[in-house]
């Protein structure tokens, strides 16, 4: 049976000027520029405008918590396009700047990547054609830290199956061993013990040096597991030689890879702050990074166009019909872009004013002590925009201070209560953590449940499990790897 009903609901819908805010949002510093220029180039209806005054650094700067808001709330409610867990959560900081340090971009060095440098030492080789192409996969094959996981038979296999190669297994040994002959030491290993057994053969031979090799071929799992008094027994040796023979090997790169740049997305990339704080006053002022940013406008000609044909409506031909499409089609994306570019400015300024706010003990101290606890939803309630768009605001974005340049991701963290009741950053908790490991006796290294009783003493109620995972979060080992003689 086939009936006919209606139905009432409320649907929300993006409109095109919303889709590129969200958009916008989530671009760099650099992004945003290569974004803008591409847009010239697309739509000849936008054009810069060459008689406009840069801004003032009054403009630029936003120290009150005063930013014009020329947009509705509703426009900002855009969804959940990304979520908290997709901002990054890491830090780059360089204790290079002062109070009085002229503000400059720290971008990455750009150097010749890992897998170039490996490719012209094996360059240099006097090998076949077939050993050079060998070589070549094989150094492709080598991951970031400078290993080739993969065992020669599975190679072998590989070779066979996606180039038709029948590659012996001892021939892909002989090219493998002129790889580890080649710098930096220890490149080309299958793990960490044949990576420290290459740098080691490769030194001038001395009593420490091949005690240590013979730990390596014959003990490492001992070391690893840091059972020291067996390996004392087995070698017939007090602790001093061990000790001797422990920094001989802590000595070595245990990533071989990471003397040189081998990521090439981080070759290609350069971190440029996206604002700056500095201290004026006594108190922190936020200011935005200056750029070769293009002030935008409507071409004329295009609106002149618009305008010649919307007051001539009815009187054109299809063609023209045609031509009045186009040139108002440019004209309105033009117009949306320009619009949806201030709209970021806006929004950057008063979530960067927000966090500023919250976090200002730290911005003025540096010490991370200072940071308050701090979620997406307490930036969401002081700027004014919905959770969402704070997460994309911090997304990728950068601030450089006086104590180094961070990522915005780097000031959130939740809450914890003392003995006293006062809310504490978690943050603050593994660095107190991290300091009662630091000072510890190496020879009986502090447990989880003793960490538990230290932190405790210290005023922070703070479960074995949650010490667990801090440390954890801190790459710290557990006690029985920190332990030393």
């Amino acid at each position: 049976m086939i009936k006919q009903e209606l139905t009432q609901k409320q649907q929300q819908k993006l409109s095109p000027l919303q889709i590129q805010q969200i958009k916008l949002l989530e671009l760099t510093g650099l992004e945003i520029e290569d974004r803008i220029n591409r847009e010239l180039e697309e739509n000849p209806a936008l054009e810069e405008s060459s008689d406009a005054a840069p801004e003032s650094q009054e403009e630029d700067s936003f120290s009150e918590f005063e930013a014009e808001d020329n947009f509705s709330q509703e426009d900002m409610m855009l969804g959940d396009y990304r979520t908290e867990d997709d901002i990054p959560d890491y830090k780059l900081q360089q204790n290079y700047h002062t109070e009085k340090t002229a503000r400059e971009d720290i971008p990455y060095s750009e150097s010749e990547s890992f897998h170039d440098f490996l490719l012209n030492q094996l360059h240099l080789k006097n090998l076949s054609e077939e050993e050079m192409k060998i070589g070549e996969y094989l150094i492709g094959n080598i991951d970031e830290a400078g290993y080739i996981r993969q065992e020669p038979e599975v190679i072998s296999d590989d070779l066979l199956f996606q180039y038709g190669w029948e590659v012996p297994v001892s021939t892909l040994q002989e090219v493998l061993q002129i790889i580890h002959e080649m710098d930096p030491p220890g490149v080309g290993a299958a793990n960490l013990r044949e990576c420290l057994l290459i740098q080691l053969k490769r030194k001038e031979p001395t009593k420490v040096r091949n005690q240590a090799i013979r730990v390596l071929d014959r003990y490492f799992e001992a070391l690893s597991k840091k059972q020291y008094d067996k390996i004392l027994l087995r070698l017939n040796i007090n602790e001093e030689e061990l000790k001797e023979i422990i920094k001989e090997i802590t000595l070595l790169n245990p990533k071989p890879g990471n003397t040189l740049e081998s990521n090439m997305v981080t070759k290609m990339s350069q971190i440029t702050p996206d604002f700056f704080a500095e201290i004026i006053n006594g108190e922190p002022v936020f200011n935005m990074q200056e750029r070769s940013i293009p002030e935008l406008r409507i071409n004329k000609e295009y609106n002149n166009i618009l305008n010649s044909y919307s007051s001539a409506k009815g009187k054109q031909n299809p063609g023209k019909s045609e031509t009045f499409e186009f040139v108002k089609q440019k004209v309105d994306s033009a117009k949306w872009f320009i619009d949806a570019i201030k709209q970021r400015n806006v929004t950057l300024k008063k979530t960067m004013e927000a966090i500023g706010h919250i976090q200002r003990d730290f911005f003025l101290t540096g010490e991370e002590s200072n940071l308050k606890p701090m979620i997406l939803k307490d930036v969401s309630e002081l700027s004014g925009y919905d959770k969402s768009t704070v997460s994309r605001v911090s997304n990728s974005k950068y601030v450089q201070t006086n104590f180094g340049i961070y990522p915005l991701k780097y000031f959130f963290s939740e809450a914890m209560l003392n003995d006293e009741g006062e809310e504490i950053s978690t943050r603050e908790i593994k660095a107190i953590l991290k300091n009662c490991i630091d000072e510890e006796d190496k020879s009986k290294p502090l447990t989880d449940d003793l960490l538990v009783k230290e932190l405790k003493a210290k005023g922070y109620e703070v479960a074995r499990r949650t010490v667990a995972k801090y440390r954890e979060q801190l790459n710290i080992s557990v006690a029985r790897l920190r332990k030393e003689i």
